[in-house]
């Protein structure tokens, strides 16, 4: 995974910056990865306090990379890694993704402030983005009253390729910082499977691009 920090021009009238440039993502992603990524769909959602959506992937030839952003608001982002044979099989990396709004700045303030528990290494900034690659499970839960997400994505979706493993699965040792009453799943994201009953389509040694 690569967390990306653009460039933020501000003055009296606002901000500007370029949210994504391929130039720029070939230059910082493309070597990691050993080739370049064509990205050919962007989607969008609105959600509200408490709303996880998640672990999901999509199944082999359909595999997607991502990158993903918060324009309004703040998301708790997570990647878990579900590549057979990799020596992070079953880690995550998380990313707070927070917009560059009062909302989103209240937040990033409160997440740096809390590290002093040693919850996380990482800190927060505003206008991240975070690259997911394909073999990774990825979700995110909504910190803020209303959080708007967008990603792009390097494959259309294919629901007939649709794949999880649970959101809440508490072996993975994600603190999503939502409390369980105040957590709100689609149907669908409660039957995902735990990890320990999960048979991953990807391994490590097959190319997926």
């Amino acid at each position: 995974m690569v967390i990306i920090e653009p460039r933020i021009f501000e003055d009296a009238r606002g901000y500007f910056f370029e949210s994504f440039s391929q130039r720029e993502f070939d230059e910082k992603v493309a070597p990691i990865l050993g080739h370049s990524i064509n990205f050919v769909q962007d989607n969008e959602s609105m959600s509200t306090y408490g709303v996880m959506r998640g672990l999901h992937f999509q199944r082999p030839p359909f595999t997607q990379s991502k990158i993903v952003r918060c324009v309004k608001g703040a998301v708790l982002d997570v990647a878990v890694d579900i590549r057979k044979g990799s020596p992070t099989y079953g880690q995550h990396v998380e990313c707070l993704l927070c917009a560059h709004d009062e909302e989103g700045e209240r937040i990033a303030k409160e997440y740096n402030d809390s590290l002093t528990d040693n919850r996380s290494t990482l800190t927060a900034k505003v206008g991240r983005q975070f690259f997911v690659p394909r073999g990774f499970a990825h979700g995110f839960a909504v910190l803020s009253e209303t959080a708007v997400f967008q990603y792009k994505c390097d494959e259309f979706y294919h629901p007939e390729a649709d794949g999880g493993i649970s959101i809440l699965d508490d072996s993975l040792g994600i603190d999503w910082r939502i409390p369980t009453d105040k957590a709100l799943l689609s149907e669908k994201d409660t039957k995902h499977a735990l990890l320990k009953d999960f048979d991953s389509p990807f391994d490590i040694n097959v190319s997926m691009y």
